[in-house]
């Protein structure tokens, strides 16, 4: 909690206590994962199933672009479906927000995770029997986006719900590194199964792993609205107030800032194409664009892998700071690299440092927003992280044909650092968050 309010020591109703302070680790495990959020059951089971869907989420990933290129060999129809996937899951982030405060967020995560089994059920369906329909396939996207927008701010509003505060950290290190697993892990699994087995069968296992993922849910505790005040409707007078809580509290405000700052203006991921071809041909521009993109990914995992050096730090606020500071340095020093492995080397760096920065803003969102306006903030931040990048595709690739693929990264790098700091100086509330 923010240093300049006061607080009880004393338990909401309804969330965990903290539990005794943990018994200092000695050597290596002081740098390895912090797993002490795992013994608790409800928290392990909600974590046992993000490492089943992690990867079976990005079979469909990949399944659903190479179908659509494969019946209308257009890379720019496989742009309109990303478009057609975003929408509805921004609509729908902010709406679930605001439906996650009013609800048992436990009920919510049974029908939407069962909505998008069912989806991806349709997806195989649509696959087995030929149809080749592009309007069928960006129609079910839309729809699996509208579900998983509804999902994603219950589930992680309900973290804070299952394990202490002082463990939201780990708990979100824990969740980040499947996650960024899954990314690494579930496009070469897909590779390697799509000559073997085929698209419709990718659609399928996926829809099994969501099957466990509704029984662990199931599992859950009940996770009603705390307090006792009258019932709330999820309407747009809700994702408002959601909104001026976000702007009458600075750390939270400033919290979303910072990702957006980095994914903005560091996100190089639009001119990988151009540098694999260019820059790094050399070294092969298929080798060349495979670890590229792979880089950033795995960095976050190596980060999560050893994230107990950091998951226990109380000064929430400066790890958020210097972590984005050092995402910039980062993507800049990428940018400055002629040489494949170095440049993979700062990208790997970069992750690292996305990994940080992650586990401590979702601490923040948890920890310092009260649990009626959870649900909303976790919409806002699912849109924060799902348009981002985006943008940045925009930005670096018109930055890239004006000024060259190079020079655009290392700016946007430096950028970075220099808008976070300028941040970090204006407005103090960020770093002097603690818990």
């Amino acid at each position: 909690m923010d240093t300049s309010e006061s607080s009880s020591t004393e338990p909401a109703a309804g969330l965990p206590a903290d539990p005794a302070p943990a018994i200092p680790r000695r050597g290596w495990r002081r740098w390895a994962m912090d797993t002490r959020p795992l013994r608790i059951p409800a928290y392990r089971r909600l974590w046992s199933s993000t490492v089943v869907t992690a990867v079976g989420s990005q079979l469909t990933a990949v399944a659903v672009p190479k179908q659509i290129y494969d019946i209308t060999h257009s890379s720019a129809w496989v742009g309109y479906a990303s478009l057609a996937g975003l929408v509805p899951m921004v609509v729908f982030a902010l709406w679930g927000g605001a439906v996650a405060d009013t609800v048992d967020r436990r009920k919510l995560l049974l029908v939407t995770n069962t909505g998008i089994a069912l989806t991806s059920v349709l997806f195989w369906a649509q696959a087995a029997t030929g149809l080749d329909s592009v309007v069928v396939l960006m129609v079910l996207l839309a729809l699996q986006q509208a579900f998983f927008g509804l999902n994603s701010p219950a589930r992680s509003a309900s973290i804070a719900r299952l394990v202490p505060a002082g463990e939201l950290p780990a708990a979100n290190a824990l969740g980040s590194t499947v996650m960024q697993t899954g990314l690494v892990a579930g496009p070469l699994l897909a590779g390697v199964l799509i000559p073997v087995i085929g698209l419709p069968e990718l659609y399928l296992i996926d829809a099994l792993a969501l099957c466990v993922t509704v029984w662990a849910v199931f599992r859950l505790p009940a996770l009603p609205p705390l307090g006792e005040g009258p019932a709330r409707r999820a309407g747009v007078r809700e994702i408002a107030a959601g909104f001026r809580y976000i702007a009458g509290r600075k750390v939270l405000l400033l919290s979303f800032l910072a990702d957006i700052v980095a994914m903005v203006f560091g996100m190089p991921r639009a001119l990988f194409p151009q540098l694999a071809a260019q820059t790094y041909a050399p070294w092969g521009e298929g080798l060349a664009l495979g670890v590229l993109f792979a880089g950033i990914p795995v960095g976050a995992v190596l980060g999560g892998l050893f994230s107990g050096v950091f998951s226990r730090a109380r000064r929430h606020g400066w790890m958020v700071v210097w972590s984005v500071v050092g995402w910039g340095a980062a993507i800049a020093g990428f940018g400055l690299s002629g040489n494949l492995w170095p440049a993979v080397a700062f990208l790997a760096a970069a992750g690292v440092a996305d990994m940080i920065s992650m586990v401590f803003r979702g601490a923040i969102l948890l920890s310092a927003a009260t649990d009626e306006m959870r649900g909303r903030m976790q919409g806002v931040f699912t849109v924060v992280v799902a348009g981002g990048p985006r943008l940045a595709d925009v930005l670096h690739g018109t930055a890239g044909a004006v000024f060259g693929p190079r020079a655009a990264v290392a700016g946007g790098g430096a950028l970075v650092v220099v808008l976070m700091l300028a941040l970090a100086a204006a407005i103090p509330a960020l770093r002097r968050y603690r818990i």
